[in-house]
């Protein structure tokens, strides 16, 4: 674990910075457990108090979860998906309208102003996912879904709105794993129809696909609550 000792002041502030990039680089993954205190203590070089208040605060602002007697688990890469998956909790539902609020938008910015670098990422993208849905690989499935959803709202160029629905990653990637395609009565949500809007520059229709599938996924979970 590449870990710099630290040896400054302000101590608690530098092992959060280090612990919260370990998080969002993917060193540490979401679900995973953490180095121990101890191992903590000795990869830093500070005090266990100085740990336990760093633990402390990204517990506090949820890309931690302190287990008893468990350990401690990466929850978040980031305040902002820490926060929505409290909010959320297994709430699916609120989790798909808040996606349908971004990707909708992003679609059609994206049909506006992607580049062809991007497109070309964008078929690639789809293509692996479908790939992987064809050899019932989920859990690359679900990555790759993700990946060409949150490619599509970088497509728009609009930062603000990547940087939003780059925070939500966790709970989009949990609302993908949630619908559960593997499942003979799953809705199977075919992207090619955002892909070819978003190729035409054609934003009404970007609009209606990627509403169109969020708005299936929605009707899904309303047949077949939880």
């Amino acid at each position: 674990m590449p870990l710099a000792t630290t040896r400054r002041a302000g101590l608690v502030d530098q092992v959060i910075d280090q612990m919260r990039t370990a998080i969002t680089t993917g060193e540490w993954r979401v679900g995973e457990r953490i180095p121990t205190e101890p191992e903590l203590v000795t990869a830093l070089g500070v005090g266990r108090n100085t740990v336990r208040e760093a633990v402390r605060a990204l517990a506090h602002a949820g890309l931690l979860e302190v287990r008893q007697g468990d350990g401690t688990f990466v929850r978040a890469t980031s305040e902002l998906s820490g926060a929505v998956r409290r909010l959320c909790g297994p709430e699916l539902r609120d989790v798909l309208e808040v996606r349908r609020t971004l990707e909708v938008e992003g679609a059609r910015l994206a049909a506006a102003n992607r580049t062809e670098a991007q497109l070309e990422q964008l078929t690639r993208l789809l293509q692996m996912r479908d790939e992987a849905a064809a050899a019932m690989q989920w859990a690359r499935f679900v990555q790759l879904d993700a990946d060409f959803h949150h490619l599509v709202v970088i497509a728009s160029h609009n930062k603000l709105l990547a940087e939003l629905h780059a925070g939500l990653t966790e709970v989009i990637k949990a609302s993908i794993e949630a619908l559960d395609e593997s499942q003979p009565d799953a809705p199977k949500l075919d992207h090619h129809g955002l892909l070819y809007a978003i190729r035409d520059r054609d934003q009404e229709r970007a609009v209606r696909e990627a509403g169109g599938f969020l708005a299936e996924a929605l009707s899904y979970l309303a047949e077949n609550p939880a």
